[in-house]
């Protein structure tokens, strides 16, 4: 690309600067657009159509302050020849967000009554500079539209279709190279088809093709695709521009893995930001879980992302129910799959072998009298490798033995938060079970909120985790709302004290399970949480807490107690988050 020199800018009286230099540099670039019909100049063509997109706005808007045609050819005399070249180029007419810049500069030129004779001829330029981009100027093409009787617009449009059909079957033939990387192979066109396929990502007769081209097998190294053309798709599909089949996105994301995390993280950013949404909705709604059940490398590169997002978000609530309502999907979706599929160890390499079938299994599949012998053997298992992880640290400071150990601790805390469907379980056990059962069940607790004993004293937390429930239980008991205030700062992060987390799942299984009445449980719940600002984390953990017994498909009079107080609870939720917000027109 030839340089840009020191811009001239054409100043206005109240208006913008248009940068003249850069005209000629545009001017240029359409002149050897259109001298050449290359792979060469194609490719140019599609690294050149954003930039040219930004141009093409900037003109438009100077044209729009300028007060008469006339002026603006003045000022700009290139004008002519330049939007003259762009309308000649069938690669920037089909692009269509250029294009329709392309036309607004044209008729922001165009005059109702011209003034002078500059502006009578600009006008006859501008009509037929318009039917150039629009139609071709090819006698017989014209002659066959007229003796079948097709409209213009009609017979481009089947142009078009048929030569994506036959692109279509031309890359759909079996690689010919046999290995021999002197021999000419019919993979040899694909690189050049898929940059000049880049401006006709908008264009929904190209999909098929599009789609072709993303689910070539990759056996041959001369059928790679453009860069250009996999930024370029990933774009117009991300913005909804491109109607794309499941396995022409599945395989768009096994091509282009920037494409794969942003789908990810607009997922996620969904599920957070929508009022109230429960992201298990979102996730059914979604190809992701199934595309990585049935994909390990795309499975492999989420969790990757998951593993950065917990490390970023500082023990957020929403995220660890994302990544849990997520997993849940995907072993789902997994559990669908008919043909042989990939080992759970593979899907999961660096999770602890030992915990991994344990954790994995849903709470459904153990019965309720084995499920807290299930736990017991979770938290000690767990806190085996915590201690060995601590002593490891102590004996070899920060060398490499101390990071494998804090690595496993991380791996193992990981598939605890993706399989936490087992902590709400804990939590609902230590709130209905007697003091002398609960040792194990709290040692879970505390873990899932604090991995790690770095800036904790785990067991100076779990003494106060003991006296902070035992006083939560006898002060919620009396439904006193007027005494509320120590809870209240219990939920305050601060100090070494307990993870206001931990607290408001113990709060929140309270009000569910025990055997208050429900006007008493939502009074407390209301008037500490108006005090905390929790309410959205509350939300979290009875949605949660709701899929999960969902899961169980229990039908007996308690669950449906449960259920209707779960209900309760969360149009009182609904009702104080709504109060919070601002008032809106």
């Amino acid at each position: 690309m030839s340089q840009l020199q020191p811009p001239i800018q054409i100043p206005l009286a109240a208006g913008p600067l248009l940068d003249v230099q850069e005209m000629r540099f545009w001017l240029d670039k359409a002149v050897a657009w259109g001298q050449a019909d290359r792979p060469g100049t194609r490719k140019d063509t599609a690294l050149h159509l954003s930039r040219l997109r930004d141009f093409l706005q900037q003109l438009l808007t100077f044209i729009n302050s300028v007060s008469s045609t006339a002026e603006t050819m003045k000022r700009l005399p290139l004008l002519g020849q330049f939007l003259g070249r762009l309308c000649w180029n069938p690669y920037v007419t089909a692009d269509a967000p250029g294009r329709r810049l392309l036309f607004q500069s044209l008729w922001g030129l165009y005059s109702e009554c011209p003034g002078s004779a500059v502006e009578t001829k600009a006008n006859q330029w501008i009509r037929v500079l318009c039917q150039l981009a629009t139609e071709e100027d090819d006698a017989p093409a014209q002659a066959l539209m007229k003796q079948i009787g097709v409209p213009p617009q009609e017979y481009h449009l089947e142009v078009l279709r048929k030569t994506v059909a036959l692109l279509q079957e031309n890359i759909g033939k079996r690689c010919s190279s046999l290995g021999d990387i002197n021999q000419r192979c019919s993979c040899d066109s694909i690189l050049a088809t898929s940059e000049a396929c880049v401006p006709l990502v908008t264009c929904p007769e190209a999909a098929p093709l599009i789609g072709a081209l993303l689910q070539l097998p990759g056996t041959c190294v001369r059928a790679a695709l453009s860069e250009h053309f996999l930024d370029a798709v990933s774009s117009a599909y991300s913005s909804q521009c491109l109607p794309l089949e499941e396995q022409a996105v599945v395989s768009l994301w096994s091509h282009h893995l920037s494409s794969l995390e942003e789908a990810v993280l607009s997922l996620l950013e969904c599920a957070l930001t929508t009022s109230g949404s429960n992201p298990q909705k979102q996730l059914e709604q979604s190809l992701l879980p199934k595309a990585c059940a049935q994909h390990c490398s795309l499975f492999l590169v989420v969790n990757d992302i998951f593993r950065s997002l917990l490390k970023q978000a500082e023990g957020k609530e929403s995220v660890k129910y994302f990544i849990q309502a997520f997993t849940g999907c995907f072993l789902r979706e997994r559990a669908l799959q008919q043909q042989t599929r990939v080992s759970l160890k593979a899907m999961f390499p660096q999770s602890p072998s030992s915990l991994l079938l344990p954790l994995l299994t849903r709470p459904s599949e153990v019965p309720q009298e084995a499920r807290r012998r299930h736990l017991n053997w979770l938290s000690g298992s767990l806190q085996r490798l915590a201690e060995e992880e601590e002593e490891e640290e102590e004996g070899d400071g920060d060398n490499g033995t101390s990071l494998a150990g804090y690595h496993r601790v991380f791996e193992a805390w990981f598939l605890l938060v993706q399989c936490a469907h087992w902590v709400q379980v804990a939590v609902q056990l230590l709130v209905t079970s007697e003091p002398e059962a609960r040792g194990p069940l709290w040692w879970l607790l505390l873990f899932y909120h604090h991995p790690t004993n770095r800036g904790h004293d785990r067991a100076r937390q779990l003494v106060q985790g003991r006296e902070a429930w035992e006083h939560l239980h006898a002060l919620l008991l009396t439904s006193a709302v007027d005494r509320l205030q120590p809870l209240v700062t219990l939920l305050a992060p601060r100090g070494q004290r307990p993870s206001p987390s931990l607290i408001l799942h113990l709060l929140v299984n309270w009000a569910v399970f025990l055997q208050q009445t429900p006007s008493a449980a939502t009074e407390v719940i209301q008037a500490v949480l108006e005090q905390c600002s929790l309410v959205e984390e509350a939300q979290c953990v009875l949605s949660s807490l709701e899929f999960r017994l969902k899961e169980e498909n229990c039908l007996s009079s308690d669950t449906k107690r449960v259920h209707l107080r779960i209900h309760a609870l969360q149009n009182t939720l609904t009702r104080m988050h709504a109060a919070s917000r601002p008032a809106e027109d």
